[in-house]
């Protein structure tokens, strides 16, 4: 940690509140769906569907939206009402509405790391989506460079680190997401800092973990002051 730089944050999750908000809209979907399947059988399809649109639609509402029509279509047998297909499409855009509401100590680590290290946001998503995220947020400051990725394969952060002309071993991921945020990042030589979240989407869920991978896990933001050795502003 002592040659790190740059630190980078994921935003969903890490920074602010958001898979609570899908699952909240994956309730009610279930709802208007109960005549066909039961609330779990709908869930597990519409994840079936959702990681077949990944490589179509990439990650985000938009994406949640249009994969909920399409199940719903499909367990309904093309027999749900367009009045449902409204609904879904209403749920989805209040998905979109929804404000931001930022995690404990976010601003206080913020303005405290941003004193010796250069921050970034590494994020993946709906570009439109995301950058409406962070602009509702208000942490724009905070940031030398944001980052929209479509995903968070090696590859990917390894463009991001030629994007930012620093080595692996200078740069540190912040994530909620082991799958994501965290193996990646070591793989490639970097570092990587897990903070979990109460709820996770269960595509983001990484199976097969070794305990032994070199990333450190902590319950709260604003521990990362003191792994880093900064004191509180």
């Amino acid at each position: 940690m002592n040659k790190v730089k740059i630190i980078a944050f994921d935003a969903d999750d890490t920074l602010w509140i958001n898979e609570a908000y899908y699952q909240e809209v994956e309730t009610k979907f279930q709802a208007l769906l109960q005549e066909y399947l039961p609330a779990k059988d709908v869930s597990d399809e519409l994840l079936k569907t959702e990681i077949q649109n990944i490589d179509k639609y990439g990650f985000g509402a938009k994406g949640f939206i249009l994969s909920m029509i399409e199940t719903a279509i499909k367990i309904s047998q093309n027999k749900v009402s367009t009045k449902v297909i409204e609904e879904i499409i209403s749920l989805g855009k209040s998905l979109i509405c929804k404000d931001i509401k930022l995690l404990p100590n976010v601003i206080e680590t913020l303005s405290a790391l941003k004193e010796d290290y250069k921050l970034i946001i590494a994020t993946k998503g709906d570009l439109l989506d995301q950058t409406r995220k962070i602009k509702k947020s208000g942490l724009q400051k905070y940031f030398s460079h944001i980052e929209v990725m479509n995903n968070k394969y090696e590859n990917n952060y390894l463009k991001l680190l030629k994007t930012l002309n620093i080595s692996p071993e200078k740069f540190l991921m912040v994530g909620n997401s082991v799958k994501s945020d965290i193996l990646p990042v070591i793989s490639i030589g970097g570092n990587a800092i897990h903070i979990p979240y109460s709820v996770m989407w269960k595509h983001e869920v990484a199976e097969n973990v070794n305990p032994k991978k070199n990333y450190k896990t902590i319950s709260n933001l604003s521990e990362l002051i003191t792994l880093l050795k900064i004191k509180k502003q």
